[in-house]
């Protein structure tokens, strides 16, 4: 049974009506009409349908957007704009980051929480923060690359160092 909510998305409230148990993801969608967070696995394996929420990456496909309510929403729409991108979206360009484009959402909202909770994380740090996420691209290195420079350090990390596998 559909119920009134109200969710902020990106600094715009909007008034929905919806199934309380309906999953965020569908909600952003669907009644919000973004085109952003993704639809990948819906088991939130795979992180295309990463948003934050007041700050923190979590999967959208199985959050249900009633639990959401009152928080602050941010999707990959709400983090810059061509004009004024956010420091790891610059970065990402710079970086050469972008292929099929399917894994973007997950892993620069998940960058972005990062950098927001610790502003200039090692290699090691990152890795752990982007695990789980998938990109069928193989671009990590360029990913891990990306979030060094958007942190203001040198981007030059090739994978290997200590206590790393060749």
């Amino acid at each position: 049974m559909a119920e009134r909510m109200s969710l902020k998305v990106d600094g715009k409230v909007h008034a929905i009506e919806a199934d309380p148990a309906k999953p965020l993801l569908y909600v952003l969608r669907d009644e919000c009409g973004l085109n952003n967070p993704r639809f990948g696995c819906g088991l939130a394996q795979c992180g295309a349908c990463t948003v934050q929420v007041d700050g923190k990456a979590i999967r959208s496909c199985v959050t249900p957007a009633s639990s959401v309510q009152g928080m602050e929403i941010t999707t990959i729409a709400g983090l810059g704009t061509p004009a004024n991108p956010h420091p790891l979206q610059q970065a990402y360009l710079d970086q050469q980051v972008p292929q099929c484009g399917m894994c973007t959402n997950g892993f620069l909202m998940t960058g972005a929480a990062l950098l927001k909770e610790i502003p200039r994380p090692d290699p090691h740090q990152i890795r752990g923060a982007l695990s789980g996420l998938k990109c069928r691209c193989g671009t990590h290195l360029s990913i891990i690359r990306a979030i060094l420079q958007a942190s203001g350090q040198k981007a030059e990390w090739e994978g290997h160092g200590e206590g790393e596998e060749a």
